[in-house]
């Protein structure tokens, strides 16, 4: 008989065990806290959790423990279960009736055994080959049936060899450990219920996330790789921070829910570009809006070539009935020339259409000069400006191919990804997601946008992000407006970025201690992008 003292203890005990289980998030070790809860409870040497199978046609090994054999399966014992999952019917759909665990799982219905070696009901000829090869004697059973809140078994945990203290010896499991391990596998079926529902829950809205990814790749094949590589970077360099226990981050730590909500903020760090143009988003040329404009210009130039042609046939025409050869001779040199001049003025504008590097300041003047000293005739007949003042515009874009105003439409992206996602009712636990999202675009000097924040002012996630995005546009190779940089040039801009406040120099610091941006360049960066890189330039 269990004295009251000890049940008293042991369902103190259940009770504690009960509130473990609900906060637990990892499913492996869920089930493992489970059968080891209850053997605890029930004094047994050992243990094993079956999980229905999803056709729930058997029940499937999780976890086996025997602490007198020192046996350990499944879980976190890193040994794999290869026995074959134990049938709840025969082949022609009768109940498996003569093995206990199946029998449990079929009729819900808790089997307690004394002895398995005078049990006559259930079938223990496995059980006796496993005491025949280790010397072990399987004696008494406790097998209940796992049911979730609608009624169904979702699983069976099954105890063995009850050996409550101080003499050890095995005895039959008692009523109470009965009632004590029913309790258990309730509380154990609703927690493996409610963690496999936030699983599903947590699969269905990573889903969304990707499908927002999906749209933003289908609108531009040029940011699809970005929406998936920040978040991979940004985790890499987190896990730096987490792991490096010196310095003025040492006091920075994560847990499995941070790093969940790091990653969810990785994921929709750009949610917002849905909203933005894609002839915005893909501009490669400064003249590109849905199409490359240059050949517009190109036919322009052909149009003025052409006129200067028709303009010395007819002045050749004239020249001939004066029968002045020197005169047509000179005449076709200057229209020539008039040709030459066009053409390397062409030239000129197909080259600065393409943005990679600075202009100065005498070829702007060029431009301009240009659309002001030349005039066409366009397809309605009209005269008119040989460069649109929206053509001048472009085209005199100092470095890249945006103009301001479509910069700032870029730049809304980060508005409009911060917006959406205030709008969303976040859990506890993801509830910075907003902050370390829309922060990745701030400075530590407080010159980013959009809210112009400092690094007092941000959180160090979102101060991780923020290199992440940088680190990965600089060494990106499917932008259209550029090549994807050697690694040694993009460190050598991001130590820059460190010196002039633009990104946390602690966190870049942990950046190149650690070797994050080698093991980034690894997985994500041509190998023709991959040079030496030496560290100590960068601390």
């Amino acid at each position: 008989m269990d004295s009251i003292e000890d049940l008293l203890r042991r369902l103190e005990q259940l009770n504690t065990i009960g509130a473990a289980l609900s906060k637990e998030r990892d499913i492996t070790r869920l089930l493992e806290n489970i059968l080891v809860a209850a053997k605890t409870i029930t004094h047994a040497d050992g243990g094993t959790l079956y999980r229905v199978t999803d056709d729930r046609q058997a029940l499937r090994f999780e976890i086996i423990k025997t602490d007198s054999l020192k046996i350990a399966m499944g879980g976190t014992s890193g040994k794999s279960i290869d026995f074959p999952n134990l049938p709840l019917h025969d082949a022609e759909g009768r109940p498996n009736d003569a093995m206990v665990a199946a029998y449990a799982a079929i009729h819900n219905q808790t089997v307690n055994i004394a002895d398995a070696y005078t049990e006559p009901n259930f079938d223990f000829s496995g059980t006796r080959q496993f005491d025949a090869r280790t010397g072990y004697r399987s004696q008494s059973f406790l097998t209940v049936p796992m049911k979730d809140h609608e009624g169904d078994v979702i699983g069976v945990l099954q105890l063995l060899n009850c050996t409550p203290p101080p003499g050890g010896a095995v005895v039959a499991f008692s009523n109470a450990d009965q009632s004590l391990a029913e309790s258990l596998a309730s509380q154990a079926a609703i927690a493996i219920t409610n963690r496999n529902l936030m699983s599903q829950l947590e699969t269905l809205f990573e889903s969304f996330i990707s499908l927002i990814n999906l749209a933003i790749d289908e609108k531009s094949h040029y940011t699809g790789g970005h929406c998936q590589r920040v978040p991979a970077l940004t985790m890499m360099l987190a896990e730096a921070v987490n792991a490096h226990k010196s310095g003025p981050l040492a006091a920075f730590t994560m847990d499995d829910r941070d790093r969940y909500e790091l990653k969810i903020a990785g994921l929709l760090h750009d949610c917002g570009k849905v909203t933005t143009p894609v002839h915005v988003v893909d501009k490669a040329t400064k003249l590109q809006t849905l199409f490359d404009r240059i050949d517009l210009i190109d036919t322009r130039f052909e149009v003025l070539k052409r006129d200067q042609e028709i303009s010395a046939l007819y002045a050749q025409l004239a020249l001939r009935e004066q029968h002045d050869a020197a005169a047509e001779a000179q005449l076709w040199t200057q229209a020539r020339e008039a040709i030459d001049a066009l053409d390397d003025d062409r030239e000129f504008l197909r080259k600065v259409n393409h943005g990679a590097e600075s202009m100065q300041v005498a070829d702007l003047q060029r431009v301009r000069d240009i659309g002001r000293q030349h005039t066409w005739r366009n397809v309605a007949g009209v005269e008119a400006e040989f460069l649109s003042a929206n053509e001048i515009e472009n085209l005199t874009i100092r470095a890249g191919t945006l103009t301001a105003a479509e910069r700032e439409i870029i730049n809304y992206h980060i508005v409009a990804t911060i917006k959406m996602l205030e709008q969303l009712p976040w859990p506890k636990h993801l509830k910075n997601v907003p902050e370390y999202a829309g922060g990745h675009h701030e400075r530590m000097d407080g010159k980013g946008y959009p809210k112009g924040l400092t690094r007092e002012q941000m959180s160090v996630q979102a101060r991780v992000m923020g290199i992440a995005d940088i680190f990965e546009a600089l060494t990106a190779s499917d932008r259209p407006y550029k090549q994807g940089m050697k690694l040694s040039q993009a460190m050598g801009i991001m130590h820059k970025f460190k010196m002039n406040g633009h990104i946390d120099p602690d966190l870049f610091d942990i950046f190149v201690q650690e070797r994050v941006y080698e093991r980034y360049a690894k997985t994500y960066l041509d190998p023709l992008q991959i040079d030496a890189v030496d560290p100590q330039l960068w601390v």
